[in-house]
């Protein structure tokens, strides 16, 4: 299989699921919002609530509907780029894709259409738990997808067959309750809640800024702030969860987002900024901070951190353990039922590591002629770009912190300077709109290229995933990619837009009457308003 296949291959894919996760975080956050915000509308009764409600619903529902239509296209890649990667862990990687489908699409795609289209049709409470349901099934979606993830980047529950030559499923439970599945799910629907909160924040800042819809503005900025800030804080934990993980689940992408050349003694330091050199195998101008990554890491100041060299040399053993795993399976293969009780022993004893023995299959047909030097090779390909690693992962940490700080400045004008903010806070506001947007796709770029070069950590090579396709089908597709997910982004971004300019168009009769009957009740104190002069005799 020719090289730049492969390298296709990856780049269609990340190109469409980075594409399709332009839509997901604003989904996940701005339907929990917008569930809150119906909450607070039957609570109160008051009706610009669920004037806020049906707009932010408005811009959910553009974003829902192109979202859906971006994710379809990445599971119908799985049959068409990467067949032998579905055919060898289909059994595990389908399982809960299947369960995404039947449990909570089906679930947010039904509910979806009584969010928008059962206001006068139900009752307000009844209408509000079809909200919480339409934010659950999205939640509920983005759980699944996760546990499907967090499963090649962690395989766990599942074991290779030799007799069907296919992982296999041994463990449901282990695969669900994977902890770098669960890690990344409360952490990545924790980055949807930022997103959505900065873009509810931006777009009200700029209403404000207009001096237009400034009551439905400035009770949208409470709640983005207050939820906003939890989130925000929620990610950074999480993160620090994820990190703790990776200790002990992905070493060597830990070594090489910390551009940790070397074993530190413990406890290792944080490297906060430097250049990474790979041909030096060490990172220049290093700025460090103490103890910091011993604690991030192992969660003590006596536990070690290897560096990229020692997991280099541990590769190197696992790829000669594999090639014994490998000699092995092919006796079985040949031999079938008549298989020595012995050779399937001795392929149960390194059988782990097999995947390791397939990184050989860029440098030579059959694993077990491999030379030293091929060894080597092999082994030093479990590196992955440790430069780009490096970056993404402090610029995605730094945008993190910013939010910590943007939120926790709207919530305190929002709870102590009473709704008031300055034209420079609210300018800011604005421009920062697309930051969470680049934060996710950082992350996301952290946790895929950081496995390389498996498509499954340590069982299946992304080299050998790939299906046996022409070049020319690959540039074709890529090139129909390109010219159709353009054109969705210029419609999603005119309708957003669109809607944006022209604001909450619905129920803004009632609302304004409402509004002006309550001003009226602050301002006279009549009978009807809580400060109520007593009736004359």
């Amino acid at each position: 299989m020719e090289f730049g296949l492969v390298e296709l291959s990856r780049l269609q894919f990340a190109m469409t699921a980075m594409y399709h996760f332009l839509f997901v975080p604003l989904t996940l956050g701005l339907s929990i919002i917008v569930a809150i915000m119906e909450t607070v509308y039957v609570m109160t009764g008051r009706p610009i609530w669920r004037q806020m409600t049906k707009f932010w619903a408005t811009l959910f529902g553009i974003n829902f509907v192109l979202g859906v239509a971006t994710g379809i296209t990445m599971e119908f890649q799985f049959g068409m780029n990467w067949s032998y990667y579905s055919h060898y862990v289909g059994d595990i990687f389908g399982a809960p894709l299947a369960i995404e489908g039947l449990m909570a699409f089906f679930m947010e795609a039904t509910f979806v259409g009584l969010m928008f289209f059962g206001w006068d049709k139900m009752s307000k409470v009844a209408h509000m738990i079809v909200t919480w349901l339409v934010a659950i099934g999205s939640n509920f979606s983005a759980l699944w997808i996760l546990i499907a993830n967090g499963w090649m980047q962690n395989p766990v529950g599942a074991e290779f067959n030799p007799d069907t030559m296919r992982m296999e499923m041994t463990n449901f439970f282990e695969v669900v309750f994977n902890e770098v599945a669960q890690a990344k799910f409360v952490h990545t629907v924790s980055a949807g809640y930022v997103t959505a909160s900065v873009f509810v924040l931006g777009v009200s800042a700029w209403y404000l800024l207009k001096g237009r819809h400034t009551e439905l503005a400035r009770r949208s900025i409470a709640i983005a702030a207050a939820f906003g800030l939890a989130s925000a804080f929620s990610v950074v934990i999480l993160g620090d969860e994820s990190g703790y993980n990776a200790t002990h689940t992905q070493k060597m992408k830990l070594a090489a987002i910390e551009g940790m050349w070397e074993t530190q003694e413990a406890p290792a330091s944080f490297t906060l900024v430097g250049i990474p050199d790979r041909e030096a195998r060490e990172t220049h101008y290093a700025i460090h901070i103490p103890y910091a990554m011993g604690l991030i890491g192992t969660r003590s100041l006596t536990e070690e951190i290897p560096g990229v060299d020692q997991l280099v040399a541990e590769a190197n053993e696992k790829i000669r353990s594999g090639i014994i795993a490998y000699d092995a399976l092919m006796t079985i293969r040949e031999e079938r039922d008549a298989t020595p009780v012995e050779v399937r022993a001795t392929f149960e004893e390194h059988s782990a590591d097999l995947g390791f023995a397939m990184l050989l299959k860029r440098y030579v047909e059959d694993p077990r002629q491999a030379t030293d030097e091929q060894i080597a090779m092999a082994a030093d390909d479990t590196v992955p770009g440790v430069g780009p690693l490096f970056w993404a992962f402090r610029l995605m940490v730094g945008l993190g912190f910013s939010f910590i700080a943007v939120m926790i400045y709207f919530f305190y004008r929002t709870s102590f300077k009473g709704m008031q903010y300055p034209r420079w806070a609210l300018r800011a506001a604005v421009i920062i709109i697309p930051t969470p947007w680049i934060a996710a796709e950082l992350g996301w770029f952290v946790a895929e290229f950081g496995r390389q070069p498996w498509t499954v950590d340590g069982v299946l090579p992304t080299a050998l995933s790939a299906s046996h396709l022409s070049i020319t089908d690959l540039l074709i597709t890529l090139a129909g990619f390109v010219i159709f997910y353009s054109v969705l982004f210029i419609i999603e971004m005119g309708l957003m837009i669109k809607y944006i300019k022209k604001g909450p168009y619905m129920d803004v009769d009632e609302t304004d009457q409402w509004m002006e009957r309550h001003a009226h009740r602050l301002s006279t104190h009549d009978s009807k308003g809580p400060f109520a002069a007593e009736p004359a005799e």
